[in-house]
């Protein structure tokens, strides 16, 4: 009987351990991303006031979480982890300031993520009612909210893995030299 040599298990869980498998994290974010807010834009084109809104809280109390899972930092995620490792995580969670990494999204929330972006938001409801541009103006500011809201979370989960990753390094380098 051959036996293969197994690579040892990621001490980061499903958190990327490499550049390569983070950089393919962000890729795949950055497309579910960008066919989210799509849909989003294409819904803010539509005259019906207060649609945007709750299709705008549906996508983002899908696609926030599913970013998260990418970068393995979902809440599931994170409570598998080593129990130090996951102070670790929680602690890169904590100086990075995100609110929405490891835990798990309530309609309290997402409003306040809502509001953040609320400007715009405004701007899109009143160009509603300039014929014919107001539903591109609205489509546009749409796309655009829901790309910086999305974008602002894939660079909040960037950090924190890169800084797990860091942690995690830092403290193999310094446990072998002591």
């Amino acid at each position: 009987m051959k036996l293969r040599h197994m690579p040892p298990p990621n001490p980061l869980g499903s958190m990327p351990a490499d550049q390569q498998t983070l950089a393919q994290a962000i890729e795949r974010s950055r497309a579910k991303l960008h066919r989210r807010a799509l849909v989003g834009g294409a819904v803010s084109a539509v005259p019906i006031p207060g649609l945007d809104w709750a299709v705008d809280a549906a996508i983002l109390s899908k696609l926030l979480p599913d970013i998260s899972h990418e970068f393995g930092l979902s809440p599931e995620q994170i409570d598998a982890l080593d129990p130090s490792v996951r102070d670790q995580v929680q602690k890169a969670v904590s100086m990075v300031g995100s609110v929405f990494i490891g835990k798990l999204l309530t309609r309290q929330m997402i409003l306040r993520l809502a509001r953040t972006v609320g400007v715009r938001m405004g701007t899109k409801q009143v160009a509603k009612f300039i014929p014919f541009a107001g539903q591109a103006i609205a489509a546009a500011v749409g796309y655009g909210a829901l790309r910086y809201l999305g974008q602002r979370h894939i660079n909040d989960c960037i950090r924190v893995v890169e800084q797990a990753q860091q942690s995690l390094y830092t403290g193999r380098t310094s446990a072998t030299v002591n």
